[in-house]
C-alpha cells in the first residue's frame, strides 16, 4: 500500500494557523522568519493574530496555507511519499514535498501567483459557486448552454467530489447558472464569497506573468510523482510539470479524478498536511475505503 500526501489549497485558512507549529518546533520557526524575509513583511503576525477578513486577502491567504502546510509536512519524522497531489494552490506544497521546488522558490512563485491572481480579479470582477447533488455531465452541459446563449463566461472549475462541483465565470454567468442548476435538480447552488473566477479564463491576464516566474525557476526530477490538478495522472517529468501548472490558473482542478487515480495505482493511505481537514472528507466521498490522516 501506498503512502499518499495530499495538501490544501486556499480556503482552509483560519485565524491562529501555525502558531502552534512556531512556537513549539525549532525548525518550523526558522522556516517561518525566513518566509517573512522572502515576502517583506511579517505573515506570521497575520496568520497568528490577524483577522479572518485580513486572511482572506488573495495575497496573504496563498502564502499562508502553503507555508502552514510546507512546515507542517517539513516537521514529520521521516515522511517518504510514494505519491503527492495538491488541491490548487496546494500543488505548490506537493512540489516542496516531493523535491521538485526547494522551500524558497515555492514560496517566491506562490506570492507571484497570489499577486497576479488579485490583479486579474480586480480587471474582470467575477466568482464562483458551489454545485450540490447534480451529475457533473449536467453541471458541464449547463455552463456550456450558458456560454453559448449569452457569451457570458461560466466553466466548472474544482471536481470536488462526486456531487460537488464548483463552477466559476462572470457574476452575470454565475447567476444565471445558479438558476438553471437548481431548476435541473441540483439541491444548492450557493455563490462562494471568493476573490473571482479561480481556475477560469477570466484567469488568463494572470497566467503570462506566472508563467515567466515559472519557466525562469529551476524544477528537479520529482522523489515520487505527483498527481497534477489538470491530468490527473502521475507526472514525473520537471518540463512537463511546469507545464501543467501554468495551465492550473485556468484549467479546472480535477480532484476528484486525481485521486481515483492514486488510489488505482496503489495509494490507499492520505495524509493531509496543512490547515483543516478538508480533503480528508473529500477523499472520504470520493472511495470510503480510503485511510485517511492530517498533519496541521
Amino acid at each position: 500500500m501506498k503512502q499518499a500526501y495530499v495538501f490544501p489549497g486556499q480556503g482552509a485558512q483560519f485565524s491562529g494557523m501555525g502558531k502552534k507549529l512556531y512556537e513549539e518546533n525549532t525548525l518550523a520557526r526558522t522556516l517561518f522568519e525566513q518566509a517573512n524575509e522572502i515576502l517583506g513583511f511579517r505573515i506570521t503576525d497575520i496568520m497568528f493574530e490577524g483577522t479572518e477578513e485580513a486572511l482572506k486577502q488573495t495575497n496573504v491567504t496563498q502564502p499562508a496555507v502553503f507555508l502552514h502546510s510546507v512546515i507542517a509536512y517539513k516537521t514529520l519524522d521521516n515522511a517518504k511519499p510514494d505519491m503527492v497531489a495538491g488541491h490548487s494552490l496546494g500543488e505548490f506544497s506537493a512540489l516542496v514535498a516531493n523535491n521538485v521546488l526547494s522551500f524558497e522558490d515555492a514560496l517566491k512563485l506562490v506570492s507571484i501567483r497570489a499577486k497576479a491572481m488579485k490583479k486579474a480579479c480586480e480587471m474582470n470582477p467575477s466568482t464562483m459557486a458551489a454545485v450540490l447533488a447534480l451529475a457533473d455531465e449536467k453541471v458541464e452541459e449547463i455552463c456550456a448552454e450558458i456560454q453559448n446563449k449569452t457569451g457570458e463566461i461560466v466553466v466548472a472549475a474544482n471536481y470536488n467530489c462526486p456531487g460537488q462541483l464548483v463552477i466559476s465565470g462572470s457574476i452575470k454567468g454565475i447567476d444565471l447558472a445558479c438558476e438553471a442548476m437548481k431548476a435541473a435538480g441540483a439541491k444548492r447552488a450557493l455563490v462562494l464569497p471568493v476573490g473571482g473566477a479561480f481556475h477560469s479564463p477570466l484567469m488568463e491576464p494572470a497566467k503570462a506573468e506566472l508563467a515567466e516566474a515559472i519557466e525562469s525557476t529551476v524544477f528537479h526530477s520529482p522523489t515520487a510523482p505527483v498527481y497534477q490538478n489538470v491530468k490527473a495522472i502521475a507526472v514525473s517529468n520537471p518540463d512537463e510539470i511546469k507545464k501543467n501548472l501554468i495551465a492550473q490558473l485556468t484549467g479546472a482542478v480535477k480532484w476528484t479524478q486525481s485521486v481515483q487515480s492514486m488510489i488505482a495505482d496503489g495509494g490507499i493511505n492520505f495524509t493531509e498536511c496543512g490547515p483543516g481537514k478538508v480533503l480528508q472528507g473529500l477523499i472520504l466521498k470520493i472511495n470510503k475505503e480510503a485511510i485517511v490522516a492530517g498533519v496541521n
